[in-house]
């Protein structure tokens, strides 16, 4: 769980008077030791993928006058920059991994192409142009990528955005140089060229994998996080507490909490109202003396939740100009992302335009096709393993190697799911007498960590997912999918509330988001919201990457059991 800095821990730590931050300490106070204006420690003026925002406002202001003059800056936010060592570095890191995936490209290339690995028909005059091609190459990539805006903070580290830059800047720069290749009548050769580009956008591609990885372990860790500072009140803050320990690969650590109120409500009536706190995490104050939380918590990214009414949001963004401080604003949507979602100007208004989620039609006949096909490939290509493993139940255990369950499908259609069998035969009579042990009683799972009707085969096929391999037969038959929601059981469906059989609406998967998230390890309300999701926004590149992402979750073996 992302926890906040260890200064500011400390500061909390000590006793309840000393700890609470009240309101009117929060206002700026002309003179106050601290809030001079100066720069805050840390680091170098440049920050990679920040935008180097200059100046810092003018004049000073007291309380809320920050808000009702976009004109004024309090003296104690005047000169705050948000510091984040750790963008630098990282943004350095992708720019080498990038030009050293071009260099080995053009390597390659090269070799390809002169060094007598491959015989071509057409010998190249002089090899001297690709020379020159190939030590330059890595240089206008790497250019390429940063006038693409692929080095930005703000698609680094999740989402799919970052990657679609890349591959733009590569589209772009491939386009140039056919473009300009043509029109002075270089003598370059196709074969350099569709090796060259296509293998360093492939290496490049991975190299970023590689850096994703390593900076999300990093978050993991506690470091290269966003120093967040929430604004809202009541549930909608608590909301965006909860989703940043949600998941720690987003790298949010939330350092404080400042409230949303009118003002008089609280900046005067409940003066100590910072001494409180919202989920384990300090409130510091209103929205009144938001400058000031700022700087006291050193925070880098301001999360407001939609509560918050235009004109205050507008003064908010405002006074923030110039301080480098990431302002995000929470939609009161919730799980609904990617293509559904689009900005449609009204009267000058922008307004979230919604898209009805695309559940037939030939994406959808697509899929299909996509899952039959690696399905049967599968099937053919592991035969000797399907083989090996059903000997190794069958021989291990007495009973058949193949266990047979009827699960719900799309609409409610039942049909027979199948599993390489990894408990006793007589598992489900012992079920009764070990209800008591569930460690998801709050939901309609039964799930034990050491469950004793596990077979010691059983465990190591749990254990690597090998179990599910024979669901490759139900999608076959078309009963079941490569990506989607866990296949539940009649009796699961029946305690169904209205809401959650909109899981039915799509074919069960093999894998889905619940399987990359933790699988046995989820709470049950929250694999039921991963479900929905995936239902809501289904879509052929939320597929792809889930299954990109399950191999890792297979080798990570969480909540297998």
């Amino acid at each position: 769980m992302p926890q906040p800095p260890a200064e500011f821990r400390a500061q909390t730590a000590q006793s309840a008077t000393e700890r609470a931050i009240p309101v009117q300490r929060l206002r700026a106070q002309p003179g106050t030791p601290g809030e001079s204006g100066a720069a805050e420690e840390s680091d170098d003026p440049g920050e990679p993928g920040r935008a180097g925002r200059r100046g810092a406002g003018r004049g000073t202001g007291e309380g809320r006058d920050v808000l009702l003059d976009p004109e004024s800056r309090a003296d104690g936010f005047q000169g705050y920059r948000a510091r984040l060592p750790w963008e630098r570095r990282f943004g350095w890191l992708l720019l080498g991994s990038d030009a050293a995936a071009c260099v080995v490209a053009a390597g390659v290339a090269y070799l390809v192409r002169f060094g007598g690995l491959v015989e071509f028909d057409l010998k190249p005059v002089s090899a001297t142009p690709y020379v020159v091609m190939s030590v330059v190459l890595p240089v206008i990539w790497v250019l390429s990528m940063f006038l693409g805006r692929a080095y930005e903070s703000r698609f680094l580290g999740g989402g799919s955005e970052e990657f679609r830059r890349v591959l733009n800047a590569a589209a772009h720069l491939t386009a140039v140089v056919a473009v300009l290749s043509y029109a002075t009548k270089a003598e370059l050769a196709r074969a350099y060229v569709l090796i060259a580009f296509p293998a360093a956008l492939l290496l490049t591609v991975l190299g970023r994998c590689a850096a994703r990885g390593y900076l999300h372990r990093m978050r993991r860790g506690g470091r290269g996080l966003h120093r967040v500072l929430v604004v809202g009140a009541g549930d909608s803050a608590a909301s965006l507490v909860r989703l940043a320990r949600r998941d720690p690969t987003a790298g949010w650590s939330v350092v404080g909490v400042v409230l949303d109120r009118s003002p008089g409500r609280h900046s005067q009536d409940y003066s100590d109202r910072g001494g409180f706190d919202l989920l384990g995490v300090p409130i510091v104050g209103t929205s009144e003396s938001l400058h000031t939380a700022i700087r006291a918590t050193r925070a880098t990214t301001v999360a407001i939740s939609p509560q918050m009414d235009g004109e205050t949001l507008r003064r908010v963004l405002w006074m923030l100009e110039g301080s480098d401080v990431d302002v995000l604003v929470s939609s009161a949507l919730t799980d609904v992302t990617g293509p559904r979602i689009s900005i449609r100007p009204v009267a000058g208004l922008p307004l979230l335009h919604i898209e009805e989620p695309e559940l037939t039609g030939a994406r959808r006949a697509i899929k299909g096709l996509f899952d039959r096909s690696v399905a049967a490939t599968i099937l053919l290509l592991c035969a000797p393993l399907f083989v090996t493993l059903a000997l190794a139940v069958r021989l291990t255990s007495r009973g058949p190697a193949i266990f047979r369950q009827v699960r719900v499908g799309q609409g409610g259609d039942h049909f027979t799911m199948y599993k390489f069998r990894s408990m006793y035969v007589d598992a489900e009579a012992r079920k009764a007498e070990l209800e008591s042990r569930n460690e998801r009683a709050e939901g309609l799972l039964f799930k034990m960590r050491d469950d004793p009707r596990i077979t010691r085969v059983g465990k190591f096929l749990r254990k690597w997912s090998l179990d599910e391999l024979p669901q490759l037969l139900n999608i076959v038959n078309g009963s079941m999918s490569l990506v989607g929601p866990r296949p539940p059981l009649p009796a699961e469906v029946a305690r169904y509330e209205d809401d959650v059989h909109r899981r039915l609406m799509v074919k069960p998967g093999l894998t889905g988001l619940w399987q990359i998230s933790g699988r046995s390890d989820l709470e049950w309300d929250e694999s039921v919201r991963l479900d929905l999701r995936y239902v809501q926004n289904w879509s052929l590149p939320l597929d792809f990457y889930i299954l990109w992402r399950t191999m890792f979750a297979v080798l990570r073996r969480e909540g297998a059991y």
